[in-house]
């Protein structure tokens, strides 16, 4: 999937305009953030459902075309239907480049073949981290190293490998949690 989305304003709002808005194939949606008031707007359905699989598309800055406008945004919120393959909303945050941004990135184990030699297994206390970074670099994913732990040990957000310009904000306040587990028999 390309960064851009084709999108429209939408004049109607409310539970019946969105109820026909999915019925026609689109999503309803907001665009909100960067010193401007919210915009509602719809995107296709079928383009937004299968983006919303892939993990990368929620790490990444979007083009989203508002009726020949552009403008730079980053998924920050979205509902789906309980049990149809249905998305019922999205949000979207403007963002501005030349400001940090605070978003969530998801937490990769690496080398963890060390650990299943000990019949052992890392679990991971949190799937993402809470980080403040440049819009212009965002990293795929955080790397937590796990070629020299041991069973037992605790992994904390000080272990993960942070690209340059991308700070845990947890660690700016200095509380420096525990992310991951080792379980396994020590040696």
């Amino acid at each position: 999937m390309s960064n851009e989305i084709q999108a429209t304003i939408r004049s109607e709002q409310g539970t019946g305009a969105s109820r026909r808005l999915r019925k026609s194939g689109q999503v309803p949606a907001v665009v909100y953030g960067d010193k401007q008031e919210a915009q509602a707007i719809a995107v296709d359905h079928k383009e937004m459902f299968y983006a919303l699989e892939k993990e990368s598309f929620f790490n990444r800055i979007l083009t989203l075309n508002i009726d020949g406008k552009s403008q730079d945004v980053i998924v920050r919120d979205y509902q789906m239907h309980p049990f149809k393959r249905q998305v019922l909303h999205i949000d979207f945050q403007a963002v501005n480049s030349n400001e940090p941004l605070r978003m969530r990135l998801p937490v990769h184990i690496v080398n963890a073949q060390a650990v299943k030699l000990q019949s052992g297994r890392v679990s991971l206390l949190s799937n993402t981290v809470d980080v403040i970074l440049d819009p212009k670099n965002i990293p795929e994913a955080l790397i937590l190293d796990c070629a020299n732990v041991q069973a037992g040990d605790i992994l904390h957000l000080s272990d993960i490998q942070y690209p340059e310009g991308v700070q845990s904000v947890a660690l700016k306040r200095d509380s420096n949690l525990a992310i991951a587990t080792v379980t396994g028999k020590k040696r």
